[in-house]
């Protein structure tokens, strides 16, 4: 297989801190690769590896199966957009969008070229003759990815380009950067702290703790099967429900046991064994409960009671009481239920997820 970006045994440390440790990762020809994690978990410091804006402590950067670790950032074949615009004020967006070509002394109608296709491809063409102040959040980014576009590059690295922008331009420009990648399918990786950039943009996510890899993976097998506790808990809004309990051994069947409840395991999916007595954690995301109905007749069937309804539109989030837990539900929004009222409920164990508590890692 061909890999666009390899990075091998990537070590990067400030002084005593390390922040990157003995990192591996193979980026695909034209993948759209999502780096996630909160604040500090060494995406923005990886990206910047890729980029050459940092130097590695130890380990290989590879771009087209060239060893870049040591080439300067203009010579490495990449175009970056950063989460700050960092636009020339004085200059026009045209100006801005040719700068680094006539700094390059590309010829004047390559330059024009270039630019205009940027310029259509970003729907920014009768924007060419203002000045970024007189620009839109929006519009400003949109001329700063272009700046990136008008190279010709073989991987396009995004730091968080769409975090200083409001809710509604950013679902926006998240969707034009979806239209950019399909059209153009160069190889892009995305750094963000948003799950629903990762799940809407990516290819593949790299979800990332303390500089470690924590699970790559497409963004349904992340969902739908997290890879540890961790991952199981950073993805999906409102998070995943979790149930610290343990597996008993109920008339030969295995169940999980909390807080006095027994829950059947029918339908659980797993490549080992369930033993009775494993100190276990169970996690249901909220869309994933089942309510009243929905619960299947020969379904394991509890009794909960609504604490708190949050109307969505679309959807109603209700917060239940059951066995000593607080649950977090995903209904539609046409079924309304008042606090207090008593519900059946139910598991949906084919999509939840079961966790060693001593080692976190998924059964």
């Amino acid at each position: 297989m061909s890999y666009s970006v390899s990075i091998k045994d990537l070590s990067l440390s400030f002084g005593a801190v390390k922040v990157l440790e003995n990192l591996n990762l193979d980026i695909r020809d034209g993948e759209f690769l999502v780096l996630l994690g909160s604040s500090g978990c060494g995406k923005s410091t990886l990206l910047n590896c890729i980029a050459g804006l940092l130097e590695p402590t130890d380990g290989q950067i590879f771009i087209k199966d060239r060893n870049v670790t040591w080439e300067e950032p203009k010579d490495r074949g990449i175009g970056m957009v950063f989460q700050s615009y960092a636009l020339y004020p004085q200059m026009s967006v045209e100006k801005n969008l040719s700068f680094g070509l006539r700094v390059a002394k590309v010829p004047a109608d390559k330059i024009r070229e270039k630019v205009a296709r940027a310029a259509e491809i970003l729907q920014i063409q009768q924007l060419l003759d203002r000045k970024p102040a007189a620009l839109s959040g929006g519009q400003r980014q949109r001329v700063a990815i272009g700046r990136a576009l008008v190279r010709d590059v073989d991987v396009f690295l995004f730091d968080e380009p769409l975090s200083n922008l409001d809710a509604k331009l950013r679902s926006e420009l998240r969707v034009e950067i979806k239209r950019l990648h399909q059209s153009l399918k160069n190889t892009m990786i995305y750094v963000t702290h948003d799950q629903i950039e990762a799940l809407t943009l990516a290819d593949r996510i790299a979800i990332m703790k303390s500089g470690v890899i924590q699970q790559l993976d497409d963004p349904m097998t992340i969902y739908n099967r997290p890879k540890n506790l961790f991952v199981a808990g950073f993805i999906g809004s409102p998070p995943m429900n979790f149930f610290r309990g343990e597996l008993a051994n109920r008339e030969g069947k295995v169940v999980f046991t909390t807080g006095g409840a027994d829950f059947s395991l029918y339908g659980y999916q797993t490549e080992t064994s369930l033993e009775p007595g494993r100190k276990v954690v169970l996690g249901v995301r909220p869309e994933h409960v089942m309510l009243d109905e929905d619960v299947p007749e020969a379904a394991e069937i509890h009794e909960a009671t609504v604490d708190i309804e949050e109307p969505m539109g679309a959807d109603n989030l209700l917060w239940l009481k059951h066995a000593g837990h607080v649950i977090s539900v995903r209904t539609a929004g046409t079924r309304r239920y008042s606090p207090g009222t008593k519900v059946r409920l139910g598991f949906d164990m084919s999509v939840a997820s079961l966790f060693d508590a001593g080692t976190e890692e998924r059964i």
